[in-house]
């Protein structure tokens, strides 16, 4: 297998947006074709990854519509992929994977969403149909009840008392949300602080506004070449160094919700790949759909041991200076969650930090980063990490 870099990444400013899903999509991906140095014509593939087209516009199928829009060649093949919030992700990988193995030496991955145009009712719906239709839907499962769920079973199983709890979890989007205000391309760029977070509407108990995630608009791309093409990169060609992706059934088969058993199957392969350890990752982008997310994600890629990471944020260890630098970019809580384009977007930070072109959020002294996009209710999980 060969080795695959990165040198071209994109994406629009996340939040409301009216344009067109193809319309977002054409200007992250001319952004990232631009900085790769190449032509649209150059591309020999498509990744493209969308969840929801059809209920925010009425269009499925959006991937040769995409390709077309931008100008590549007919010969090249584009594909839609969908998983869940893990959608863009799992399209790198398989980008990566064709590149490696000498299938295509130029591809163009990414994705775009229109989360936003559905309005909350349609929107909470139509997410919901990402997890279990027969079970748990009908129920009145949505995702904020998982996490809600998570959230009381961490407590009791590691013996935090749920006030403490809460605290932890309202420091973690204290924190995203001061580094989304350093991110010009962030949904939200607004610091908050502790008491706003603690006094938000109850959305799932013990869940509050300010734990949740938003809706968002928005579309991220990349390019990926063959370690020849690389060499003629405009820019610093950043390495693909170890993936993984599992996926597990449905959360009645799952048991316990503190443990993302995909999560920890996705990342040990990741480390395998590269040879690499957490200890080794400077920068991680990480799926914090709720705050509690987060906390369970640093104890599942090993930053923690299991019951340990909850106060990560409260010790100052998951910011600039810490541990381990978590969401620089704001993350989802922050920076906002356009299904289709998270994954795609979570690399454009790593790429941006490993560059050394972040301004004001830089990771001082960044060489390898993480991408970690959870699909569903836990369902799956796709793991990058990436090296300068």
């Amino acid at each position: 297998m060969r080795e695959v870099a990165v040198i071209g990444v994109g994406m629009t400013k996340f939040g409301v947006s009216d344009k067109t899903n193809i319309e977002l999509f054409s200007q992250a991906a001319l952004e990232a074709i631009g900085e790769a140095g190449l032509e649209p014509g150059d591309m020999e593939a498509l990744f493209f990854g969308n969840c929801l087209g059809d209920f925010e516009e009425g269009q499925l199928h959006m991937a040769p519509f995409a390709a077309a829009a931008i100008g590549m060649p007919t010969t090249a093949p584009a594909t839609r992929f969908e998983a869940a919030c893990a959608t863009a992700t799992v399209a790198m990988r398989h980008a990566v994977l064709l590149v490696a193995a000498g299938v295509y030496d130029v591809a163009l991955v990414g994705g775009a969403e229109r989360c936003l145009r559905m309005g909350t009712d349609l929107a909470t719906r139509a997410f919901a149909m990402a997890s279990d239709a027969y079970y748990e839907g009908p129920t009145g499962v949505t995702f904020p009840a998982v996490f809600a769920m998570a959230t009381h079973m961490y407590a009791a199983k590691h013996g935090v008392e749920l006030s403490e709890l809460k605290r932890c979890m309202a420091e973690v989007s204290v924190k995203n949300h001061r580094h989304g205000a350093l991110n010009p391309l962030a949904q939200f760029q607004k610091e908050i602080d502790l008491d706003k977070v603690l006094k938000g509407p109850m959305i799932a108990d013990p869940l509050q506004l300010f734990d949740c995630c938003p809706f968002s608009d928005g579309a991220t791309a990349c390019v990926v070449v063959a370690a020849e093409r690389a060499k003629a990169a405009p820019k610093q060609p950043i390495w693909v160094a170890g993936m993984g992706q599992a996926s597990a059934g449905p959360l009645y088969a799952q048991g316990d919700l503190t443990r993302v058993r995909a999560r920890e199957a996705a990342v040990a392969a990741s480390y395998k790949q590269a040879g690499l350890t957490a200890a080794d990752i400077d920068v991680v982008e990480l799926h914090d759909c709720f705050t509690i997310a987060e906390i369970l994600a640093l104890e599942a890629l090993g930053f923690y041991e299991f019951g340990q990471g909850y106060a990560a944020a409260a010790k100052g260890e998951t910011t600039f200076g810490g541990k381990v630098v978590v969401n620089p970019s704001g993350g989802l809580k922050a920076k906002g969650h356009p299904i289709g384009a998270t994954g795609t977007g979570q690399v454009y930070e790593i790429v941006k930090q490993l560059r050394g072109e972040c301004g004001p959020r830089q990771v001082a002294g960044a060489k390898v980063g993480m991408v970690d996009t959870l699909g569903g209710d836990l369902g799956t999980v796709c793991n990058l990490i990436l090296r300068s």
